[in-house]
């Protein structure tokens, strides 16, 4: 599976505390990896992290991103062959609220990684995450393209237009002979274990957990939902493609490039139709709608276009979009039930499914 470039490898992954980068963790450590992780703490309680049981099983560095020196040193340290930089501010409406911190964690912090691998011999490889909002939202109704504008009103999008910005200028400047490097955009992607505040799914398994009705502020909003596991197999995927580059032979390399991951166009849904079909999965839930303050506005469609990945990867998502909410229920019913204990096992579960529907789908980063 992903052409085994991961097993017995040095991967560091920015962020891993959070909820994209503890699936991530989970995943590479099933794929044999030796996984350290970088971030200045565990952002909620609970957590994907804790319940996964992922303390125990990876190194630990625990800095902020935005100093320069802690990321530094975790990397002198470490000596990663595998760079995948999640750590971030990821949430629009505390944007609002702390906008400069979010411009110094997410544009300032991508920085950070980025001199970090340049002083770092040893990486072979780095992944910048960042989002499908660091495009400038013209509210259209079809898929952004990598080479649409990047930009954003709110300071969340902008600064991930920044990091966007940041990467690709370290890219061209200084990583032309190595390391293999790439961005990646992802749509809106749920699953189990996320906490974060002012997010839907989180929002229903807090308020349903504990027999409230969840709080809808924008139940008309429209977004291109998709499991966590789907961007991650694209993540892992590109970065094999990347190790298996040379800069002296790659005559249509994936160095430099931007990747857009998420569902097939058709599958978008209103936020309203999520939470009634989560809802179908947890009964006796019950909803009520709020009013989001004015200022912090968010987008009403925003949806990307994966071509490429197709086209370049062989990469597509997996799951229907029912399966999707599945796999998003059961792990919340699951933890909140108690039943399944250490949510690692469960989580490998679900890890496996999803790779054994990739197989029955032919997708190439499962044979080889």
């Amino acid at each position: 599976m992903f052409a085994d470039v991961y097993e017995d490898a040095r991967v560091l992954v920015t962020g891993h505390t959070g909820f994209k980068g503890s699936w991530l963790t989970a995943w590479l450590l099933e794929l044999g990896a030796t996984v350290a992780g970088f971030a200045d703490g565990v952002p909620t309680s609970p957590s994907g992290y804790a319940a996964m049981g992922l303390e125990n099983r990876i190194t630990t560095y625990t800095g902020d991103i935005r100093d320069r020196d802690s990321v530094q040193a975790a990397f002198a340290d470490f000596r990663p062959q595998f760079v995948f930089h999640m750590a971030a501010q990821a949430l629009v409406r505390r944007s609002y609220r702390e906008p400069a911190a979010t411009f110094a964690t997410n544009a300032m912090g991508t920085l950070n990684v980025m001199e970090a691998v340049r002083t770092t011999p040893e990486v072979r490889v780095l992944v910048s995450i960042t989002s499908d909002k660091c495009y400038r939202n013209d509210e259209w109704v079809w898929g952004y393209r990598e080479t649409d504008h990047l930009g954003g009103d709110d300071p969340y999008s902008a600064s991930k237009a920044c990091a966007e910005i940041v990467a690709h200028s370290y890219i061209t400047s200084f990583f032309t002979s190595g390391p293999r490097c790439a961005t990646v955009r992802a749509g809106n992607v749920i699953g189990g274990g996320d906490w974060a505040e002012d997010r839907i799914v989180p929002d229903c398994a807090r308020a349903w957990a504990a027999g409230e009705p969840v709080i809808i502020r924008n139940p008309s909003a429209t977004r291109p939902w998709q499991h966590v596991l789907e961007p991650l197999s694209g993540y892992l995927w590109l970065g094999a493609g990347l190790a298996a580059e040379s800069a002296a032979t790659a005559e249509n390399p994936l160095h430099g490039q931007a990747f857009n991951f998420g569902p097939p166009a058709e599958v978008i849904r209103t936020v309203g139709d999520v939470v009634g079909e989560l809802g179908a999965h947890w009964p006796g839930f019950t909803a009520r709608l709020g009013t989001p303050p004015a200022h912090e506005a968010e987008c009403t469609l925003l949806k990307l276009c994966c071509d490429k990945a197709l086209a370049r990867l062989g990469w597509r998502a997996v799951l229907r979009h029912e399966e999707t909410v599945r796999f998003t229920a059961e792990w919340y019913n699951a933890f909140y039930s108690g039943a399944s204990g250490d949510m690692s096992a469960f989580t490998t579960g679900q890890i496996a499914e999803y790779v054994r529907k990739a197989r029955q789908g032919g997708l190439p980063w499962t044979s080889c």
